[in-house]
């Protein structure tokens, strides 16, 4: 029995010079000590003696192995080893021989797996087949209407049915990080023809709360706005942001996308920051500093308090420059998050839509994969996000070759979806966090409905308004005395119907706060006026 254990463990490590992570072996470090330690470490290969070695000596807060799936010890840092149902037992040297037989082949059977053997493929993400019937039927609360489809472009001109309200597609996407847009009133947000609003859940797990948020009601009270429709994402981006640095989150307004980071290798971050493994992400809250940990089950669960209309999965977001194996780890652990994420959301949905991530770079392999199998999941909608590029130019490359991907439509010449393929088509498809006026022009051709971002509102802070004849910098003195005239002749909104540039400029120069309010709701007016001029060309079959 020892005789063919070790064939079994010596195939198991044949390859374990070249792991990654531990000093020693690496991935050992993922394996809990078993109990009793087997007697094999005396064995004549030197790299197995030094990998039993190494896992027996393992301390309080570092991984396992649980039943064959990699999990965090209990809070990501306190031994849990005697728990019932995970990893190895705890029992004492007076167990079997065959107990400890067993927990050595667990062990095997474990690293094996993460050194790619074939012994067992824990980390390989749930196919559709694991998700149940119903989830793939039509929900009753949440739809997306397509009305038209250019034949010039991927444009399409569509509605969101959500039960807080209607989404008019193409339509932008405000971000109220804090449930609060910088600047506004909601009142005044609607105003401008405001109706999808973006709230941030990593700031909000911090401040107020869940509990005090979900003790309101949910956000539609504790807001109230109870007649527009909400999303909040997973907060994994503003973790990944500790990690990682500046990553992108929008053009800024200078039109270059932010540079996710600089550095060559895709895993060099604060450690003491955030850390990841196969469980989900410990980070310290900016806040106090305070260990949180987040889970695809606990951000899910933290959406559920919220109560927004679209939710969204944790994914991994790794920054610009990476390598290409890294890469494609970070891919496979997204999908392995999102499938996590989609079955917490169905145990209670809630009238709640999930949309997925989709991942992958600018590696066209990687993001056909993601397409492929996220979209074979029974998400609602499909929101394009991980690194997009460091221009423009680039994000426009992406959306070419990647959006025609969600027009198939999986049908047969008789117009029936055949059994095994999505109709990608008749789902809403979102733009995390680009959503600027160039990139807005050129993601509707691509096919995009929804895209978010701060842009207006940042632009308002800094004196930058928004206008027909181009960006107008208030802080100039050109417009003190532009009398009579005002931001944009052809807007509607308040501050032009009763305020001039003079007004504008002065209210600037004087740091008075009342300016941030004006300019915001005329930038928040002008995005939403793009929005229904986007819409009208496609209509007419200009774009």
């Amino acid at each position: 029995m020892l005789q063919s254990l070790s064939i079994i463990i010596l195939g198991g490590f044949s390859t374990m010079a070249s792991c990654f992570l531990c000093p020693l072996c690496h991935t050992c470090r993922m394996v809990q000590r078993p109990s009793p330690i087997p007697k094999i470490i005396h064995h004549g290969d030197k790299q197995l003696r030094t990998a039993i070695r190494c896992f027996s000596t393992l301390k309080d807060g570092d991984e396992k192995v649980t039943g064959n799936v990699v999990s965090p010890l209990s809070s990501f840092g306190e031994d849990n080893s005697g728990e019932s149902g995970g990893g190895f037992t705890g029992s004492d040297n007076s167990s079997a021989t065959s107990s400890s037989t067993t927990s050595t082949s667990r062990a095997v059977n474990s690293i094996a797996s993460l050194n790619g053997n074939k012994l067992t493929q824990p980390l390989t993400p749930p196919g559709p087949e694991t998700f149940p019937a119903w989830s793939y039927e039509p929900r009753p609360f949440f739809h997306f209407e397509l009305l038209y489809e250019s034949k010039k472009s991927l444009a399409r001109v569509g509605r969101i049915h959500t039960p807080h309200g209607i989404i008019d597609t193409p339509g932008y996407v405000s971000v109220a990080t804090n449930a609060a847009l910088k600047g506004v009133d909601f009142r005044d947000a609607d105003s401008t023809g405001q109706q999808l609003i973006f709230c941030n859940t990593y700031h909000l797990l911090l401040q107020p709360g869940t509990d005090v948020v979900e003790g309101a009601g949910g956000l539609h009270n504790f807001i109230n706005r109870k007649d527009g429709p909400l999303i909040t994402d997973s907060g994994g981006f503003q973790v990944f942001s500790l990690a990682y640095g500046s990553v992108h989150e929008e053009l800024s307004t200078g039109g270059e996308l932010k540079r996710a980071s600089q550095k060559k290798n895709g895993r060099d971050f604060n450690e003491n920051a955030v850390k990841v493994n196969e469980e989900g992400v410990l980070f310290r809250s900016y806040r106090d500093g305070r260990k949180i940990p987040l889970t695809p089950e606990s951000t899910v669960q933290a959406q559920k308090a919220f109560g927004a209309d679209i939710i969204i999965p944790l994914d991994e977001l790794p920054p610009y420059h990476i390598d290409d194996a890294i890469l494609r780890d970070s891919v496979e652990r997204t999908h392995r998050w999102e499938a996590r994420s989609l079955k917490e959301h169905l145990k209670n949905v809630r009238n709640q839509a999930m949309y997925c991530v989709i991942h992958g770079g600018l590696n066209r392999q990687l993001r056909k994969e993601s397409v492929n199998y996220l979209t074979s999941l029974p998400f609602d909608g499909y929101a394009i996000g991980g690194s997009l590029g460091k221009n423009g130019d680039e994000l426009m490359e992406l959306l070419g070759w990647m959006m025609p991907m969600f027009n198939e439509d999986g049908s047969n010449s008789s117009g029936e979806v055949m059994q095994g393929h999505v109709n990608r088509r008749n789902k809403p498809r979102h733009l995390l966090g680009i959503a600027d006026e160039p990139s807005i022009l050129g993601a509707v051709r691509h096919g995009i409905d929804t895209m978010d971002s701060c842009y207006p509102t940042r632009l308002s802070r800094h004196g930058t308004l928004l206008s027909r004849e181009g960006k107008v910098h208030i802080k100039s003195g050109r417009y003190s005395r532009q009398y009579g005239v005002p931001v944009d002749r052809e807007c509607n909104c308040s501050t032009c119907l009763h305020y001039d540039r003079p007004y504008l400029w002065h209210l600037f120069k004087a740091k008075e706060p009342v300016f941030v309010q004006l300019a915001t709701i005329h930038n928040l007016q002008y995005m939403n006026d793009l929005m229904e001029k986007q819409r009208q060309m496609i209509l007419e079959g200009k774009i």
